[in-house]
């Protein structure tokens, strides 16, 4: 179940990302939802509302794809760090003592 929610999840962010990057911000932005090549189907209002609509529903999914998958992941011990998932190998065995060197 983890998984599946995992999958739309991320297919959920990936969309999202589009739709935020079509978008005509102030700056200018990409600007590729604009009206120029829609001619009469959609004019520069409409795509934006249609932009703005799409990225509340995204990001709603988002929000919740989010608190769903972090309580279904509540329960399980996960390590905390990478540290703590290394497995444990043998100390290394000791070397013996350099021989001393005579000094002149």
């Amino acid at each position: 179940m983890a998984s599946v929610l995992l999958i739309i999840h991320l297919l959920v962010t990936l969309a999202l990302i589009v739709v935020v990057l079509l978008q005509r911000s102030e700056g200018g932005g990409l600007g590729i939802g604009s009206s120029g090549g829609m001619g009469a189907f959609m004019g520069g209002r409409g795509t934006a509302n249609l932009l703005t609509r799409t990225t509340a529903i995204l990001g709603t999914l988002f929000f919740v794809l989010s608190l769903a998958l972090a309580l279904i992941n509540q329960g399980t011990r996960q390590p905390r760090s990478l540290l703590d998932s290394a497995p444990v190998t043998a100390p290394a065995p000791s070397l013996p003592p350099a021989p001393a060197v005579p000094t002149n």
